[in-house]
């Protein structure tokens, strides 16, 4: 059965925990870094992981590894201090790579 995690600040994670989620607090880019190494492994069987966006600006060029790769589909989600754009943008890139052009 494919999993959900979440990958944030503790106070952005918790919640997603009641939801049935896999929660991963984490306390800095290296951690997240290191956690998201864990959870791409090919026996963990993550279809999607959610990251936080100020983690997420930190650890790019990670993130930038499975961007074209069915799974898992690292999704960017706001922070408890809100949007920064970077998952709008990342949704509106992806868009564009499968469609062609900028119809967004």
């Amino acid at each position: 059965m494919l999993k959900i995690a979440v990958i944030g600040s503790p106070e952005t994670v918790m919640g997603f925990k009641a939801l049935g989620l896999t929660s991963c607090p984490v306390a800095d880019a290296e951690e997240a870094r290191r956690t998201l190494r864990h959870l791409t492994r090919e026996e963990e069987d993550f279809a999607i992981i959610y990251v936080e966006e100020t983690l997420a600006l930190e650890i790019q060029p990670e993130i930038d590894r499975y961007k074209d790769v069915p799974t898992p589909a690292i999704i960017l989600i706001p922070g408890r201090e809100g949007p920064i754009g970077l998952g709008q943008k990342a949704l509106k890139d992806a868009v564009e790579r499968a469609v062609g052009s900028d119809i967004l």
